[in-house]
């Protein structure tokens, strides 16, 4: 026989010996044979334990290690992992960041940051108030929406002026009236309280104004659909009118230039005035009022109770002319938590009015971060990334969720698996039968310390 002809024999009983070995009936281990059998009539059917394919999550305690009251030295350290700190220490902002000196066991990998504090936005000074804010040039990462923090003394006007975007507006203190004019020649005007709301259409024009019902002013957030949004960059009256020639205003109000002789040479922006009347109307116009509100008396609105706190939503089902965005008023029990939920589609701008608490943002891909907040500070969370916000004070924990949309939506973990079929579920987790009859099957929303 030819060598050409050997090796072609050779490679032919090789691969008659591999399909001899591949027919072979597979020998099931015994491990594997049990776990096909079936319980009881009512039981989920038992599945490979969860050591045959990973190891088991651990079981460390992640409780918060101290905030910003503690009478500790605070160090990055948790359990056996980490040490002290040799070097220069910020001791404030480390008791006020416990989770981010010292993360739980199962954070991991990277999440660009989800926590801004309005405390470290530059404040701009006027006569009448101030205004911080909020935007991708200090939180990259909050891409759709932006925020403002203003303070307008008693009778002190954020002068009339319109943006490229969208405007939600929130009462923390005080009370405002807002006019606005629409595209139509429909004027609007409002007196409006802590917790009520407002909405102004990109390109809408209007005005804020302080009213004297609290003595000392004012102070409410802003919202804007965009995260590029800047406050420094809006149309405002005053600065148009300083940029265009005395003899084009004159022509355009049909009058004489002199009646322009006093108007500002530069924007106002926040300025002091006379407090407005609470009984006062909007101006007679043969146009008459718009079809939908501007504002919205939100504080008006019941909570509905929930098991570890209460919840309220306005969205354009209630606010119709909110079409860009929508929100919820969470309040969260001493212990309780936000249940793990994730947005399907639309980011969370989240801001903190009162206690203190923690949220852990799940990214995918094995990536966690767990970021702690107080009142004033600002969360954002990606649209469909998975968390929770848990109570980690003494007192009531009360934020609100903001989002770029005319609906307020979330899925809840919870509910998910609970309309899951429990084989599925035992499957992916190897929950016991008595925790998956557990699970619940409508929204917990705000869940009740364990």
């Amino acid at each position: 026989m030819s060598p050409t002809l050997k090796l072609v024999a050779a490679y032919g009983a090789l691969l008659a010996g591999l399909h001899s070995a591949w027919a072979a009936p597979a020998v099931r281990p015994a491990s594997l044979a049990a776990s096909t059998t079936v319980n009881a009539p009512n039981s989920v059917l038992s599945v490979v334990p969860v050591s045959a394919t990973v190891v088991p999550a651990p079981e460390d305690a992640n409780d918060l290690l101290w905030n910003e009251t503690s009478d500790v030295q605070p160090e990055p350290q948790r359990g056996p992992l980490g040490t002290n700190i040799l070097g220069p220490q910020n001791v404030p902002m480390d008791l006020q960041n416990a989770d981010m000196l010292a993360p739980p066991s199962t954070d991991e990998g990277s999440v660009g940051s989800v926590k801004w504090p309005f405390s470290l936005s530059p404040n701009r000074l006027q006569t009448g108030g101030w205004a911080r804010q909020q935007n991708v040039n200090n939180m990259p990462i909050a891409t759709e929406m932006a925020g403002v923090d203003m303070r307008l003394e008693a009778g002190a006007i954020r002068e009339l002026h319109w943006h490229k975007t969208a405007e939600w507006g929130f009462i923390m203190n005080g009370s405002v009236q807002i006019s606005v004019i629409n595209s139509d020649g429909q004027n609007y005007l409002a007196t409006l309280n802590p917790s009520d709301v407002w909405y102004f259409p990109a390109g809408v024009p209007h005005s804020i104004q302080a009213t004297a019902d609290n003595p000392q002013g004012t102070e409410f957030l802003l919202v804007f659909d965009s995260g590029d949004f800047s406050e420094d960059s809006t149309f405002l009256l005053t600065d148009w009118l300083a940029h265009v020639p005395k003899e084009v205003l004159a022509k355009n109000f049909q009058t004489d230039m002199s009646a322009f002789s006093e108007i500002p040479g530069k924007e106002l922006y926040i300025f002091p005035s006379t407090p407005p009347a609470d009984d006062a109307t909007a101006v007679s116009n043969p146009a008459g009022g718009p079809p939908q509100a501007f504002s919205f008396e939100f504080s008006k609105v019941p909570a509905t109770p929930l098991a570890g706190g209460s919840v309220r939503i306005i969205d354009s089902s209630t606010f119709p002319i909110a079409t860009t965005i929508a929100a919820a008023e969470v309040i969260v029990d001493p212990g309780a938590m936000r249940e793990l939920h994730w947005h399907p589609t639309q980011d969370e701008w989240s801001f903190f009015l009162e206690g203190t608490g923690r949220m852990t943002v799940f990214a995918s891909s094995a990536q966690a971060r767990t970021f702690d907040y107080q009142a004033g500070d600002i969360g954002y969370v990606p649209a469909s990334f998975g968390h929770f916000v848990e109570n980690t004070g003494n007192t009531p924990l009360r934020f609100l969720e903001i989002f770029k949309s005319d609906r307020f939506q979330d899925i809840s973990l919870q509910q998910w698996l609970a309309l899951t079929p429990p084989a599925l579920v035992k499957a992916h987790l190897n929950l016991d039968d008595n925790t998956i009859a557990h699970l619940n099957k409508t929204k917990g929303t705000v869940v009740k310390g364990s």
